[in-house]
Parts: structure tokens; sequence; C-alpha cells
């Protein structure tokens, strides 16, 4: 099993290194990667009154759905906030991130 999960982020690290992954992260990089809930939450927070936005009186489940559509689109902004983090940590190690 540990080999598997070495292999995975071999690939992975070789992935980002292809799509350019070893340039020094912008100043909005950074913010994010030191706050990704907030990250998440700042993404959620359109989404959801967008959603709330477009509610028709004669649907009572869509405030619900925009509410959970909003979550789920924090979620994955989090999550990505948080593949950033890990690799600007990735680019601290190898000597390339500046560690802020």
């Amino acid at each position: 099993m540990a080999n598997r999960r070495r292999s995975m982020g071999d690939v992975f690290w070789a992935w980002d290194q292809a799509l350019s992954g070893q340039r020094r992260p912008t100043r909005i990089q950074k913010w994010v990667a030191r706050h990704p809930i907030g990250a998440g939450f700042c993404a959620a927070v359109p989404f959801a009154l967008f959603g709330l936005l477009l509610w028709r009186e004669e649907e009572p489940e869509d405030p619900l759905f925009a509410v959970v559509f909003g979550l789920l689109m924090g979620l994955v902004f989090g999550l990505t906030a948080f593949s950033e983090r890990l690799r600007q940590g990735r680019l601290k190690r190898l000597g390339i991130g500046d560690g802020s």
C-alpha cells in the first residue's frame, strides 16, 4: 500500500511539474494557501447567493439546493487551496519557493 501511495504521489508531482507547477507562487496563491477555509468560504457565499437569487416561488426546494450547491463549491475551492498549500510546501523543501 505504501508503494502505491508513493507512486500516486510521484504521478501527481510529475503532472504538477508538467503544468508549470514549479514557478514561484503569486501573492494571491500565498494567501489562499494560508487560508484554505477562508478561500472556500469566499467561494461558497457568492455561489449560494446566486442560487438564492434564482429562487422560484413555486419550487420550495430551490433555497436548499442553492445552499447545498454553495457548500459543495466551497468544499471544492477549499480542497484546491489545500492542494496549493501542499505545492508551496514542496517548493519550500526543494528550495524554489520562499516558504511564506
